[in-house]
Parts: C-alpha cells; structure tokens; sequence
C-alpha cells in the first residue's frame, strides 16, 4: 500500500474513532478549515467548527457508537484524492426514548488535499443507503 493510500485510510479511520470516543481534538483535526458537508442536515454545512458544533451536538442524543468502515476506494492526484468509504455506524440511545438504537449503512463520498504534508477533508457527503431504528 503507498504512503498516501495508507495515510487517507487513517485520515477515514480517526474520523470514525473520534466520533465514537467523543475526541473532538481528534475530530477537528481530520478537517480543513473550509471543510463542505453534505447530506448529514437539510442544508450543507460550510467551515470545520459549525461541522464539529454539529457533529457534537448531535451526539448528545447518543450514549454511544461504533462506527465500522471498510477500505476507503481512493484516486490520488497529486495533493488531491477522492474517496469512496462505505460503513455501518451503530448508536445507542440515551435512556428515556422508545427506541434503544439506531443502524445506519452509508457510504462516505470524500475529497481531501494534503495541506503541510498532512491529509485533510476538504468535502465530505454521506450518502444513506438505509437505515434501522429500534
């Protein structure tokens, strides 16, 4: 596996464990400052701190999750890549509601550039292909 394979494989993979150990740091640091987000809200949502503002504040609803990815699918050019990462992401439920989880299966569309000699995400979609709530 090439370097930049491997490095946007861990690019994917810290995303997903700092979400699921609540490591916002962590989190941040994934991310450009000028980071787009598509499909996670009604409406896009531009800059790297209104996404963790989000992102952490839709946690709250979630005691905990498991966010399980396969190899991201990546295309290098240069200083730039696009990704294709599918996953299944498990929460579970704070206390007090009918359901005690929620399932999801999804793909992550990504493109990240290589700023400083580090990887970031630039743009980053989810597309849903289903979802359990129970």
């Amino acid at each position: 596996m090439s370097r930049d394979r491997e490095a946007l494989q861990d690019l994917m993979l810290t995303d997903a464990a700092a979400v699921d150990e609540r490591d916002r740091q962590r989190y941040a640091d994934c991310f450009d400052e000028d980071v787009e987000v598509f499909g996670f809200s009604a409406g896009p949502v531009t800059g790297r701190d209104n996404w963790l503002a989000y992102v952490f504040s839709a946690l709250e609803k979630y005691q905990a999750s498991q966010h399980l990815l396969g190899p991201p699918l990546a295309r290098i050019d240069g200083d730039h890549a696009s990704l294709r990462t599918d996953f299944q992401a498990m929460h579970r439920f704070r206390e007090g509601g009918d359901a005690t989880r929620f399932t999801l299966w999804a793909t992550y569309r990504t493109e990240a550039r290589r700023i400083d000699g580090v990887w970031k995400i630039a743009r980053h979609e989810l597309v849903v292909r289903d979802s359990e709530t129970r």
